[in-house]
This record gives structure tokens, sequence and C-alpha cells, in this order.
């Protein structure tokens, strides 16, 4: 995997430089100080455009022109060394997520004083703390943090209701629930095991850091073999192998079961949602009694955003937060106006663009402290057709929405090892070791130090 990214990177640097490919990078805005080029990580078209329209208002009001290029998520680490070793930079990248940040920062690619001035002219006190804390290096702010979506268990109330069960907010009412409710053509819990996919580490995660189990110590090193950990790969695999459906589960795959009634549980992000309530015509819950009412399932669905281990000292959740990074090469002092108008005069159409998956981390102003959290809770979400999230969901689970950045956990990101989290997302360990564990090919401990050995050899690659 290491030696194919180097390649390509190489290639693509190659491309640039003969001007043959415009994905690999973008012209710089050239030195007009009132100038700048931005990458964006949101490039689905209809999230550009609005981006497009947000850009048009900046301009207006300031003067300064924007070059907006939409990039691939996968291809940014690839691109922006390229970039670099182009003379190309961005000003300013968006909706960059937490490993690339750290990746960005370990190459000194980013200017941690821009992203400093801006949020306390923004005003820190009008950020989510977890967020600040999340996006620092130490005393340096790699980026200025804009939203974030977290990692769910959705499960069916009306089941639970019927079976006299409990939420499941712990391991062991996780458990109780998949065992009682695994009969009638319904799966207990629908997990990903799919040793391909990213979603499957996850997934893991989520649960994992429930239980307190870490990917590496405070030292840096990996940790996964500790008794939380495989702890965490028992429950996860008792879950996989007893009490849902067989075979590679994906991130397709767990949703349509979850859809068809077919399963009481999943695993899913907050993105679910608005598919959850029929507004994704590609997507729809399918269930008997779906048919007759798209909304059925979202009506009838509760939703966990912080689950509790045995060890685990307090409830936690996976999430992702997103940010804008201004690179070491930028125009410093337009870069920061826009970056600061994204997160002030242009933040609402920006976290309303998709809701569901973009929980704000500023509440406000200094003027109006929870402006834009109320914003937020009444964006509408969904991509066919649109409704109010408020219309579809109940306010205490809009709150707990929200305030999940607060809860939000990540293995190896404010331990520093950013990078390491970003290359086990390329080679996937993890979901590798979970895959194996699913097919009964090795013991929980065995998953454990299959992960444990697998990390520590790309990390002695990294350095």
């Amino acid at each position: 995997m290491a030696r194919l990214t180097k390649v390509l990177g190489t290639l693509c640097a190659l491309v640039l430089a003969a001007g043959l490919l415009t994905s690999c990078g973008d012209e710089s805005a050239g030195g007009n100080p009132r100038s700048i080029t931005v990458w964006s990580l949101e490039n689905v078209s209809d999230r550009l455009e609005t981006t497009r329209q947000i850009l048009k208002k900046f301009t207006a009001e300031t003067g300064i022109e924007v070059k907006l290029v939409g990039v691939d998520e996968p291809q940014l680490s690839q691109l922006v060394m390229s970039a670099a070793a182009a003379g190309k930079l961005p000003d300013v990248i968006g909706a960059v997520p937490l490993a690339a940040m750290q990746q960005l920062s370990s190459n000194g690619l980013l200017n941690p004083d821009v992203a400093n001035q801006a949020v306390e002219d923004l005003g820190s006190s009008t950020f989510n703390p977890r967020a600040l804390e999340l996006t620092r290096d130490g005393g340096r702010q790699l980026a200025v943090p804009s939203d974030g979506w977290t990692q769910l268990l959705y499960y069916r109330k009306d089941l639970f209701a019927a079976a006299g069960l409990p939420a499941p907010t712990t391991y062991a009412a996780i458990e109780q629930a998949a065992r009682t409710l695994n009969k009638g053509g319904v799966e207990g819990i629908s997990l990903a095991t799919d040793p391909a996919d990213p979603f499957t580490q996850q997934s893991f995660e989520h649960l994992a850091l429930a239980n307190g189990c870490q990917l590496v110590d405070p030292q840096g090193k990996v940790t996964l073999d500790s008794r939380p950990c495989k702890d965490a790969f028992r429950f996860y695999g008792d879950l996989a192998t007893k009490y849902s459906a067989s075979g590679t589960q994906t991130v397709d795959s767990t949703r349509a079961t979850y859809f068809a009634g077919q399963s009481a549980m999943v695993v899913w992000s907050s993105f679910l949602l608005d598919e959850l309530a029929g507004l994704r015509d590609d997507a729809l819950p399918s269930c008997e009694q779906c048919k007759a009412d798209k909304q059925w399932l979202s009506r009838n669905t509760g939703v966990v955003t912080a689950v509790q281990g045995p060890d685990g000292k307090q409830p936690a959740q996976f999430g992702e937060l997103t940010g804008w990074t201004v690179t070491k090469t930028a125009k410093a002092d337009a870069s920061r106006q826009f970056v600061e108008y994204m997160l002030n005069e242009g933040y609402n159409q920006w976290i309303g663009m998709a809701a569901e998956g973009k929980f704000p981390v500023r509440h406000g102003t200094a003027a109006e402290p929870e402006a834009f959290d109320q914003a937020w809770d009444k964006a509408d979400i969904g991509v066919d057709a649109r409704k109010p999230l408020a219309a579809l969901y109940p306010a205490p689970l809009i709150t707990d929405l929200r305030e999940g950045v607060g809860k939000m956990q990540r293995w190896g990101i404010t331990e520093g090892q950013g990078a390491l989290v970003g290359a086990t997302l390329g080679e996937l360990p993890v979901p590798k070791a979970i895959s194996a564990l699913a097919s009964g090919q090795v013991t929980a401990d065995e998953a454990a130090k299959q992960a444990t050995d697998d990390i520590v050899a790309i990390q002695d690659t990294l350095g």
C-alpha cells in the first residue's frame, strides 16, 4: 500500500508538472493578495454548488476572489504532496478530517498561526471545547474546527418495548437485547465485518471506546492487546457470530438488513438519519410497514449516542470532526478572513447542506451564544425530499446528537498519533482482524494480537 501510494504520488506530480490532469490539483490563485484557492473535500455536486453560493456572498462582501476545487478525500494525501512538490499548494483546504490534519501537520504543510488567530478572532469560548482539543497539537491549532458526525446505535423501539428491554446503552443491555430479539427472522444486531472497509473499524472503534479500549497509550505504544481491548474484541465477535447475519457484513448490507425490518439493532453513522426517514430514494426503508408509510421505521427507531462497557469510565462514542486548514504558503490575511467567514456569516448555510452529518461545533457568537445551535436544530435534512430535522426526531435526541461532539473520542488523535491513524485506515489491520474473528479463524485474544502486531509494524515504517 505504501509503495503504491508513493508511485501514484510521483505520477500525479509528473502529470501536474505537465499540466495534463486537473484532478491532481489546481492552478494557484497567483500573486494577487485578494485571490485565494480553496480545496474542499465536500465535493458532491450539490454541496459544491452550495459552497459556491456562500463564496459569492463572501467575495461580494470582502472583494476576495476564491477559486474552489472539489477533491476526493481518499486522494487528498497524494494530491497535497504532489501540489507541494509542484509549488501549487492551495491556500485553504476544507472539510479535512482529524487524521488528515495530523498528517498535513507532520509534513510541515500547515500554518497553525493563522488557525490560532481565526479561533481567537471568532472567540474560543464560542466553540465546543472538545472540538478545539481534537484539532490541536499541544498548543498549536492545526485547523479551525467546522463540524462533525458521530457513530450511533439504532434500535427498534417497538421490539424493545414488547420484550420489556431497556435501551441498549451498555454492553450488558446490548448483549441481552441481541440474544432476546434474535428470533423469528430477525437478527439481534447488524454489525460490519468487511475486512476491506474503514466502516468496520469505525463500528468496532465505537464499541471499543465504550470499554476504555485505546489504540495507543500516552507514550504512543500500541495497546490493542490490553484487557479492555481484548474484551471489546470478544464482545464484538460474540455479537457478530451469534446474533448477526452470517457472511461478510458491509456498510450497505447492515443498513439494508435494518431497513428491511430484519434486524433489531444496527451500528451506523448519523448519515443514516435522513435515509431512515425515507428522504433518499436510492436507500429507502423496505420493511413491510414501510411500504405504506416511509417514516414508519424512523418513528419506531430509538437512537443511542454513547455506549458504556464494563471497563469504560463513562459513556463514549466514535465520531469524525472536520475543519478548515490553512497551508504554509497561503495568503495568510485573505485565508484567515475566508475561514472566519465560513465559521460565521456562511456557517448556517454550510452546516445546513447536510445537517445529519454536519453537527455544529461553534455554538454561536459572543452576541448570540446559541445562534448556530438553534439554526441547526431547525435545519432540513434529506436528498430527494427534505424535511426539518425537528419534524422527524424528538427534541431530546436532536440535543444529544448536537452535544455528542463533546463526548466524541478518537483513537490516537490526542496522543499525537494522527499519522498512524491515517496509515491504519489505509491498510485496515483492525477490519482484517475483525473479519478473521467473525469467520471463526481466530479467537478474540488472537484477533487483538493480530491487530496489535500489524499496527506496530505500520508504526515502525513511519519512524
